[in-house]
């Protein structure tokens, strides 16, 4: 019994053996941020005080972590990569860089968020709507915000606008997409503060 169990063994380690030497290597996680482009001017101060940016909100897929994308033809219906991922969370990445962009810009005597727990003079607010990538041809990226602005103390809004930024890709790539939702923050940030300045 022995002496023909073990050769029966010895086969069967030989093929599990070769199955996992000839399995396809597991994809590397790649990881992206986004980034906004410095005001070319600085501009004016429009807000005299503390100007406190919260954290951004977003639906589940949206607020996570691996990048989100979409079929052309099929809006309502989205999905997310397996190894394509956002270095922090998107309503933490957007939030930072619009702290950075209206710092530069210097909108405000001071800017900052609410880890600081500052009592600020104003609060901005920020709703991801949809950053996805546009799985079709020609390749595309969409990027929707809706951005506010309210007094703490009495809670009236000051101003309260969407903006939304569909850009069509440099390529089919995940990183192509990225560099164009990169273009569509910054022009959506410029036009942002541009808005608030006509107020």
């Amino acid at each position: 019994m022995r002496k023909t169990l073990y050769p029966a063994m010895t086969v069967m380690c030989a093929v599990l053996l070769s199955a996992c030497g000839s399995a396809s290597p597991v994809p590397e996680d790649q990881f992206y941020r986004l980034k906004v482009q410095a005001p070319s001017d600085t501009g004016k101060v429009l807000f005299s005080g503390t100007l406190e940016v919260n954290r951004f909100v977003a639906d589940g897929l949206t607020a996570g972590r691996p990048i989100v994308y979409s079929e052309s033809g099929k809006a309502y219906q989205v999905k997310e990569f397996h190894y394509h991922f956002w270095t922090q969370p998107p309503t933490v990445m957007l939030r930072d860089e619009l702290v950075s962009y209206l710092r530069a810009r210097k909108v405000s005597d001071m800017v900052v968020t609410r880890e600081m727990r500052a009592n600020p003079d104003y609060i901005l607010t920020g709703k991801i709507l949809r950053l996805e990538k546009i799985v079709g041809t020609p390749p595309k990226t969409v990027l929707e915000i809706e951005l506010g602005l309210r007094k703490p103390g009495s809670g009236k809004i000051l101003f309260l606008d969407t903006y939304r930024k569909e850009t069509v890709s440099g390529g089919t790539g995940v990183d192509a997409a990225v560099r164009s939702l990169n273009m569509s923050l910054t022009e959506i940030y410029k036009k942002f503060v541009n808005d608030l300045s006509k107020r």
